[in-house]
């Protein structure tokens, strides 16, 4: 049986190469990449799109240089991706358009798309389909923007809801990161739909490094990990932070480590923080730090915190029990799927419960601490490797017989 080729588009991980820090999607594109280029071999190709609408295939040894390399800056190993991203950038947008794909016969293909990144543009993406007469396999992380638009940048759910109807007519094989985001999106694929697999493959996390933990001068802790954005509900913690510092003293109350880059619609937050004196020195915010400087906060925290709104999927939960680290969680689908029955999960709006919570975390022996970290030993961290083989097996059994879809013709023209 020949396997078809894998097609693997790294657009928006070449857009973030000026990002020290990933995001969660990043890491999964990552993730992808990395397995894909170990189990795949030579099944393995990489494309980028071009502004100007139509994809470009990518040297494959710049392309693993560059992948590489974000690797060991993401981890703070001091490399520069920028010089790697330049050529494939020059690469990409020196080329000419392609109007035919190669001769027949030759491997079938499945061109992959695991980040959203130009969904949005159903024209290119119909266009590479029909250059390569590929297969498209897409993953969904989240439908976040179309149930909850009120956590959104203007304009972003419209952009969003395209993706979707890129999905709901070009796509071969959905891929989703969790049994809630199936659900979600599953209603919204259209009952004409052209026999799209809807695939639920939860994602795998990698095992941490081994570095020694934060002390922070010997003062208990709590991490929240996370995009500064209304759903991520930052405006809890500092409000629970107010709370524990008019109860505490600021000299006893347990700091709060805020890790994540600046999003959208976050100026209260950011002002709270700035403005509020008692918070000075108890609660911080970071920005930019190197996975391992992440890894080892965490590692020393009393609990992560996430009193998240929505999410798809809450890869933090799941590294942070990897870790040995207890979770505090918003009460979500999705955070159970990653975090089984290891966490403590509140009602997001539940403020009393939250700092009920904390206080009971800040003692590393007290009662409700030491259950969760029973519980996190009986716990088994998700696996990339489970992952991929749910994902390949679906690939692999795709028709080979690529035929031009009807609405490709229409996004194209």
């Amino acid at each position: 049986m020949t396997h078809p080729e894998l097609l693997l588009d790294i657009t928006r991980l070449m857009r973030r190469a000026r990002f020290a820090t990933p995001t969660g999607i990043d890491r999964v594109e990552m993730a992808y990449a990395t397995h894909l280029a170990r189990i795949a071999g030579d099944r393995l190709a990489y494309a980028a799109m071009h502004p100007g609408g139509w994809h470009v295939r990518l040297p494959t040894s710049v392309a693993r240089q560059f992948l590489a390399a974000s690797a060991h800056e993401w981890n703070g190993d001091g490399h520069d991706t920028r010089s790697t991203a330049t050529r494939l950038w020059t690469h990409a947008l020196l080329s000419r358009p392609r109007f035919s794909g190669p001769a027949w016969p030759r491997r079938s293909c499945v061109y992959l798309i695991l980040s959203h990144t130009n969904l949005e543009r159903p024209g290119a993406v119909a266009r590479a389909l029909a250059v390569e007469r590929a297969q498209l396999a897409c993953m969904i992380h989240d439908i976040i923007p179309l149930t909850h638009p009120e956590f959104m940048r203007a304009g972003v759910s419209d952009i969003h809801r395209r993706r979707i109807e890129t999905v709901d007519a070009l796509a071969d094989l959905i891929i989703c990161n969790s049994r809630a985001t199936t659900e979600s999106i599953s209603g919204r694929l259209s009952r004409f739909s052209h026999g799209a697999r809807l695939l639920t493959a939860p994602l795998g996390i990698t095992p941490p490094r081994q570095v020694p933990h934060c002390t922070e001068d010997g003062l208990p802790y709590f991490v929240c990990l996370g995009t500064i954005e209304p759903r991520k509900n930052h405006l809890l913690l500092i409000q629970l932070w107010q709370r524990l510092v008019a109860q505490m003293g600021p000299a006893r109350a347990p700091r709060l480590h805020l890790v994540g880059r600046s999003g959208w619609e976050n100026s209260h937050i950011l002002n709270m923080l700035e403005r509020s004196w008692s918070l000075h020195g108890v609660v911080t915010l970071s920005s930019g730090l190197p996975d391992r400087k992440v890894t080892a906060l965490v590692r020393g925290a009393r609990a992560l915190l996430m009193p998240s709104f929505a999410e798809g999927y809450g890869l933090p939960v799941a590294e942070a029990l990897a870790l040995g680290v207890p979770v505090i969680a918003s009460d979500l689908p999705a955070l159970h799927e990653g975090g089984g029955d290891a966490p403590d999960f509140l009602d997001p709006l539940d403020g009393p419960a939250w700092l009920q919570a904390i206080h009971d975390y800040i003692d590393p022996l007290s009662t409700r601490r030491q259950a969760q970290l029973r519980r996190i030993a009986a716990w088994r961290a998700p696996r990339w490797e489970d992952h991929f083989r749910i994902v390949l097996d679906a690939i692999d059994r795709l028709p080979t017989a690529v035929t031009q879809h009807p609405m490709e013709a229409n996004f194209a023209s």
